[in-house]
């Protein structure tokens, strides 16, 4: 089909308890796959399953909400003559302290020329230079040039197309306004439907065996974020008390440039402006190496927060930086800043979750008929630090590799090298003590920022323990709880009680 025409834990659920607490709701017989997020993950999947019928959930219109829309660097991939996927993945791995999986490692940056291919011929408007060849900016922690980008807005414009691209396929059934409240499984703990709500409380559950997640990331639960503050972790807790696996979650990456306006969620400062030349001060002093891993300059840049020093980005000397970031442009004027002429206050702000739903290169987890996608998922690929532009092209080739897996898969035994979760981290979902977002976030800003030590991590996972009923609080209790089982510092994750390590990477405890 040519693609301008397709343009346009452990522990089993109580079943019997479950459907006690459904006397009104409707259930419905599909025989279909089912999609949770209309993200560039779960778009991805739900186009890549043509043939095959399929049904997109999503709690608003498509696409609304999505973390994907708010990307403003793009997809690395390496597409440069001087520039390899073995040069791809060797920055990856050294972005993510080296704890990353090679394998998938691999896997994932060797499909990426592929995957800027796909997208182009899908229609995305890459930007391009004078010859026609694609523009590839340079962003933190890459040796390359390699980023494929539309603006700095590419992930609106990358998400769009494909939204497109779904919204008139035949093979897709749109089910906007519901969101997935429960994953119902058997009695050996494979699923064998899902529960989804509409807005006026009505629900239904559709009965599939075919689950896949790609509800984004968990950035909503800080109080400083650069997430949809919706974002607040629903797959993981779905997928958590169904009893599927999850892992490293205490490894949440600070963007080192979110605009401290007060505004919540923070506005980004794309990585890509230090690639062209802005600078960090500190009190007027340049104090940092701006194109080291996130995870470095967002310490360096708090450390010099706490000792009571005002820190800005300096973009007046980048050529054109007004027409060449128009995005971040119109978000620091929304706020009576020019780029081009004023000095941006900035902070460290949650900016994506290396952690979550554990899965296999196939999209799988460890309950069957479950899989995970995107950033709800843990694939190992980011280690204990993101690189920059890699979680769009994450997003694709997990969509693309769930899809195909569902596509040509046999029933009976779900083969997946995913381990069992631990049943400690297996909750129900009960009547309980309730707790304000706002107070979990708090908590999770307090306890889990760029710094954190144990006491302190102690203190919040006692406090959420008793509110792990709702999904924000369990969402929450399963980061702190992550945070705490690990002392040692790696990657976004940093313990000022283990000062050996912090060293290493030039900050003071």
């Amino acid at each position: 089909m040519n693609p301008h025409e397709v343009l346009r834990s452990q522990a089993p659920s109580d079943t019997s308890r479950e459907r006690r607490s459904l006397s009104a709701a409707t259930r419905v017989a599909h025989p279909r796959p089912v999609i949770v997020g209309s993200g560039l993950a779960g778009l991805t999947a739900a186009w890549s399953l043509d043939p095959r019928n399929c049904i997109l959930v999503t709690p608003d219109r498509l696409t609304v909400g999505a973390a994907s829309l708010w990307a403003q660097g793009g997809i690395a991939a390496a597409l440069a003559d001087d520039d390899s996927p073995t040069l791809h993945a060797q920055d990856t791995l050294r972005a993510g302290a080296f704890a990353g999986d090679r394998d998938t490692v691999d896997r994932i940056t060797a499909a990426a020329p592929d995957v800027v291919q796909l997208l182009d011929q899908l229609g995305v408007p890459f930007d391009r230079t004078a010859d026609g060849h694609l523009d590839l900016a340079l962003e933190g922690g890459h040796s390359r040039r390699r980023v494929a980008h539309a603006g700095d807005h590419s992930g609106a414009t990358i998400t769009t197309a494909l939204a497109h691209v779904v919204s008139h396929a035949p093979h897709i059934e749109l089910l906007e306004g519901h969101t997935a409240t429960r994953l119902v499984t058997d009695q050996s703990g494979a699923v064998r439907g899902i529960i989804v709500q509409d807005a006026s409380g009505t629900r239904r559950e559709i009965d599939t065996d075919a689950v896949i997640l790609a509800t984004g990331g968990m950035g909503g639960l800080f109080a400083h974020t650069t997430n949809p503050t919706t974002a607040l972790g629903q797959g993981v807790a779905l997928a958590a008390r169904a009893g599927a696996r999850t892992d490293d979650l205490h490894l949440v990456q600070f963007h080192p440039t979110a605009l401290d306006v007060g505004r919540d969620p923070m506005p980004l400062l794309t990585e890509a402006l230090r690639g062209a030349g802005a600078v960090l001060l500190a009190d007027d002093a340049r104090f940092v190496d701006e194109l080291q891993p996130r995870d470095v300059v967002a310490a360096a840049v708090w450390e010099q927060l706490t000792d009571g020093r005002r820190v800005r980005l300096d973009a007046r000397a980048v050529l054109d930086v007004r027409t060449r970031f128009p995005s971040v442009s119109a978000l620091a004027e929304e706020s009576g800043l020019d780029i081009a002429h004023d000095l941006l206050p900035v902070r460290p702000a949650v900016h994506y979750s290396m952690g979550g739903v554990t899965t296999d290169a196939r999209g799988r987890t460890s309950v069957p008929g479950l899989w995970a996608i995107g950033e709800v998922s843990r694939t190992g690929l980011h280690g204990a630090n993101r690189l920059a532009s890699n979680s769009l092209l994450e997003a694709v080739v997990t969509g693309q590799a769930a899809a195909q897996d569902i596509s040509t898969r046999a029933t009976g035994r779900w083969d997946t090298s995913v381990p069992s979760a631990d049943p400690e981290t297996v909750a129900p979902a009960t009547t309980g003590a309730s707790l304000p977002l706002e107070r979990a976030r708090e908590l999770l800003d307090t306890a889990c920022g760029v710094l954190r030590d144990g006491p302190t991590l102690q203190s919040a996972v006692d406090q959420l323990s008793a509110h792990t009923a709702g999904d924000g609080a369990y969402v929450a209790w399963l980061i702190a709880r992550s945070a705490l089982a690990h002392p040692h510092s790696i990657g976004g994750h940093r313990r000022t009680d283990d000062p050996g390590a912090l060293a290493l990477h030039g900050v003071s405890a």
